[in-house]
């Protein structure tokens, strides 16, 4: 009789050995969460190849530390979960963590990195050896710290104060992204000066490294089949809610984490942009349009929208019209994104939509993107503010062009949005998703 406890049922992926291709332990207990066997197999099949995820955590630690030096600062502190995510690799309970803040992570300049986390369970981060201290005590939110959230935030900014004098050089000009009132106060009370941590992390995080680049390609590959599965499962008779849910669904099937928003939804709905998905049924020849808006595979955010032509006829004219204005825009847009390129051009020679499009055109012609939608926000040009952005592109930025065409009084919207890379001397659209036959006169 065979043991049931065999290196068959232990790993993640019985074919291959102690390893995993991304580096990680073939381990199916582990503690480090991580794309499944059914993204992994999909990205064998496709050919792809897959980060080195201690790599990749070696590359955010020096580049965050390097931005906390340039800058002069003592360290910086962390509270948003998705820059926790960029300094430490890790998550724990990341939604509830955004509007509860508990976690919290102390890079200082010398790149010595503490995590505070949530009592007894510090070992969601042993996997990481750049986290050199755990401990617990950052929850100031009043739902756990009650009337004594004062109390707590000044034993924190103790701690914090001893580490930065340890291996921050005492210097108080300490960088914090979010931070609770208690806590802000308690900082200042013990010498430092806050700095915009915030400025910090994006513009670490805006340049993406090797490995970083390859998990963003291996999370756009699963996004976009979980797309493919969504768009069979779209026939007339289903709520947007239960489309939707597709994609959710194969989302988590390969080891996604969450999608941000709820922008899906079918028929009159798309116009104005911005309705939720809801329990309306999809009929029978009308659009349905939607913008990912997801955090996938290795924490990576694939943030590409379509819209999908659902039903047995021809599309009106006008919709095809509109969609193949959509599709003109964001190429255009496109092809100005190489090294060099002032973010004003951007703005300012990018494409013009028509008039019966541009009250209700999108907030953006395209923005950065990384573990979430990221700085920088490309303005149209009735929308620009001077001074807001003044830098250019720069090699390994991915930024997601976009355009919404919604007539105004109309019944309908198209949404579209490619994510693409900044490469040495041009760019490299990421998204290979086709455009809706239907919708471009193809069908």
């Amino acid at each position: 009789m065979s043991d049931p406890h065999s290196s068959y049922e232990r790993k993640i992926d019985p074919s291959k050995g102690g390893h995993l291709p991304d580096g990680t332990v073939n381990d199916a207990n582990r503690v480090e969460i991580g794309p499944t066997l059914l993204a992994m197999r999909e990205w064998e099949s496709a050919g792809l190849e897959l980060p080195n995820l201690s790599k990749m955590r070696e590359y955010r630690w020096k580049r965050l530390t390097q931005h906390i030096v340039d800058r002069g600062f003592g360290g910086l502190l962390m509270f948003d979960p998705l820059n926790i995510r960029y300094a430490t690799d890790t998550t724990n309970m990341q939604i509830w963590n955004t509007h509860n803040p508990f976690r919290a992570v102390l890079l200082c300049a010398d790149g010595y990195m503490v995590v505070w986390d949530y009592k007894g369970i510090e070992f969601l981060t042993e996997f990481n050896r750049h986290v050199r201290e755990r401990r617990d005590g950052a929850a100031m939110f009043y739902f756990v710290a009650g009337d004594v959230s004062e109390d707590i935030a000044s034993r924190f900014a103790g701690e914090v104060r001893q580490l930065i004098d340890a291996h921050g050089g005492r210097n108080s000009r300490l960088a914090v992204d979010k931070i609770m009132v208690a806590g802000l106060r308690a900082l200042e009370s013990v010498g430092f000066e806050i700095m915009d941590g915030e400025e910090v992390t994006e513009k670490a995080r805006s340049i993406k490294g090797a490995d970083e680049i390859l998990a963003m390609r291996c999370a756009s590959h699963a996004c976009e089949q979980a797309m493919f599965a969504m768009e069979t499962a779209a026939v007339p008779g289903l709520s947007e809610d239960e489309i939707w849910a597709v994609l959710h669904a194969e989302n988590i099937r390969r080891g996604g984490e969450w999608i941000e928003t709820r922008l899906l939804t079918s028929g009159p709905r798309t116009n104005p942009w911005f309705q939720e998905s809801g329990p309306r049924r999809l009929q029978n020849n009308e659009i349905l349009a939607f913008d990912t808006d997801l955090v996938g595979c290795y924490g990576i955010c694939v943030d590409i929208s379509r819209t999908w032509w659902i039903g047995d006829r021809r599309p009106r004219q006008d919709m095809i019209d509109a969609m193949l204005h959509g599709i003109e825009h964001i190429q255009t847009n496109m092809e100005l994104l190489r090294p060099g390129v002032h973010f004003d051009d951007l703005t300012f020679k990018a494409h013009k939509l028509l008039p019966i499009y541009q009250k209700q055109k999108y907030g953006v012609i395209m923005h950065g993107v990384g573990l979430c939608d990221e700085w920088p926000g490309i303005r149209y040009p009735d929308q620009f503010v001077p001074g807001m952005y003044d830098y250019c592109v720069e090699a390994g930025m991915v930024f997601c062009v976009e355009v919404l065409v919604s007539p105004e009084n109309g019944d309908f919207s198209i949404k579209l949005e490619d994510q693409v890379l900044i490469t040495e001397d041009g760019h490299e659209n990421l998204t290979k998703y086709p455009f809706d036959a239907a919708l471009t006169g193809q069908g």
